[in-house]
């Protein structure tokens, strides 16, 4: 089964991280947010502290869900850990319409080899297909957005982004300087999500390759990821929409 994401995406989509612990936290962002974002990031703090309902939870509001676990682990761990996040659908929710409806998005390592990476991917195919739902998007991490530019590091990104759609996953998590590079080597329908977006002048907090939102869509990302400029802002509204302004004008 493939999915019934359209990667060809003609402005970048936003996603909001939810780097928050508690689900009555996610639950106000995401009231405060609805109007403008359709995609939410649930990361290690958040599923952490709240599990699979944090999964639920986003769903309920029938938003999409970027499950952002990045996970690394021997082949069978891993194939075992992508195939319930495959299960994590909204069936039998009282609140929900669509009962087909996967989460988006889920990440790995491409540091745990292909191996690892091509039995996850073939997992979720196999799943999505037995339940008969969206098969969710596999996506590698290259090199964490944490980390500073060195001489090789766009080499490196390059390599893990091949060695991720050699092993059958649909794109990689990657900052916006390796994001032109990433669209040219790899062509068109491979899916870039870039993290380490923020305005100009603004923060980079503890980022090291961050970049505007105008540089990830020129460079050719198709989700950017924004996380505590968003969450942390005294109108997140008002900033979500400021950088999907920023996206539509570019």
């Amino acid at each position: 089964m493939t999915s019934d994401v359209n990667t060809k995406i003609k402005k970048p989509k936003l996603i909001v991280a939810l780097d928050v612990r508690t689900l009555e936290e996610a639950r106000n962002l995401i009231e405060i947010l609805s109007p403008a974002v359709d995609i939410f990031k649930i990361g290690s703090q958040l599923f952490t502290s709240c599990g699979p309902a944090a999964v639920r939870y986003v769903q309920a509001y029938e938003k999409e869900v970027f499950l952002d676990l990045k996970y690394h682990d021997i082949p069978n761990t891993v194939a075992n850990a992508v195939e319930a996040a495959t299960y994590l659908q909204p069936s039998g929710h009282p609140d929900i319409k669509n009962t087909h409806k996967s989460i988006l998005m889920y990440t790995l390592h491409t540091s745990g080899g292909k191996e690892m990476l091509e039995k996850a991917a073939s997992t979720v195919e196999k799943t999505a297909q037995k339940l008969s739902i969206r098969k969710p998007l596999g996506l590698g991490i290259t090199v964490l957005t944490s980390e500073a530019n060195g001489d090789n590091i766009q080499n490196l990104v390059v390599q893990r982004a091949l060695l991720a759609k050699e092993a059958g996953l649909d794109g990689v998590v990657a900052s916006a300087h390796e994001a032109a590079l990433i669209r040219k080597e790899l062509g068109e329908d491979f899916v870039i999500v870039t993290p380490g977006i923020r305005l100009k002048d603004a923060d980079a907090g503890d980022q090291k390759r961050v970049a505007t939102p105008s540089l990830a869509v020129l460079n050719g990302s198709n989700y950017l990821v924004v996380g505590r400029p968003i969450v942390k802002a005294e109108d997140p509204l008002a900033f979500a929409q400021k950088i999907l302004k920023e996206i539509q004008n570019t």
